[in-house]
């Protein structure tokens, strides 16, 4: 699979109101996540609150990377996934804090010597997850789903992990917006 780049268009309004592009071209944010070696993160855009304001104002992907979406917005990224190696899988627990915190969210991790796997984390968030190339496998606490191109999984706030199992890169769209855990899940996780 070749991962060409993305090409992203923003719209807005000119001074009467008329809708033009303000943008067109490829994304000035794109990281490579440096305690998972091929991974990058494709910043695409994000929101400050709901609803969110519609206006012709500044890039709100410039500046450092952040994993979970903004209070009350949300965030659209591309995640360029390598195949999981058995160096990554045997040592990878070690360093996902590193990863975690090098994507502005070391909190989220959420790895114990017992874990499935060593990307297992959880955000308090409803994400949205496409499998736009490749195959990915999701990992829950106990049990896992095999994804191919054009699945779509609905992520509300679980423990999970992304195993790229198949020899090949995986491209995969996240949609992430802001949540909050209903009372009984939240008392649920606090006393694991």
């Amino acid at each position: 699979m070749t991962i060409k780049p993305i090409r992203r268009i923003v719209t807005g309004h000119d001074a009467q109101g008329k809708a033009i592009v303000i943008e067109d071209g490829p994304l000035p944010t794109v990281v490579p996540i440096e305690k998972i070696p091929g991974t990058m993160f494709h910043e695409i855009w994000s929101t400050e609150g709901t609803p969110a304001a519609v206006h012709n104002g500044p890039d709100p992907t410039l500046g450092p990377l952040m994993l979970p979406p903004p209070k009350h917005g949300s965030r659209i990224r591309v995640v360029d996934i390598p195949p999981d190696s058995e160096e990554y899988l045997t040592h990878g627990a070690a360093r996902m804090k590193e990863a975690f915190a090098q994507i502005g969210d070391a909190a989220a991790s959420t790895v114990r010597t017992d874990s499935p796997h060593p990307l297992m984390h959880r955000t308090e968030s409803v994400d949205y997850g496409v499998v736009l190339e490749g195959e990915m496998t999701l990992v829950l606490d106990d049990s896992e789903v095999l994804l191919h191109q054009g699945d779509v999984v609905v992520q509300r706030g679980t423990n999970h992990a992304w195993a790229n199992r198949s020899g090949r890169m995986c491209r995969m769209l996240f949609i992430l917006i802001d949540g909050e855990y209903d009372p009984a899940i939240r008392d649920a996780l606090a006393s694991r």
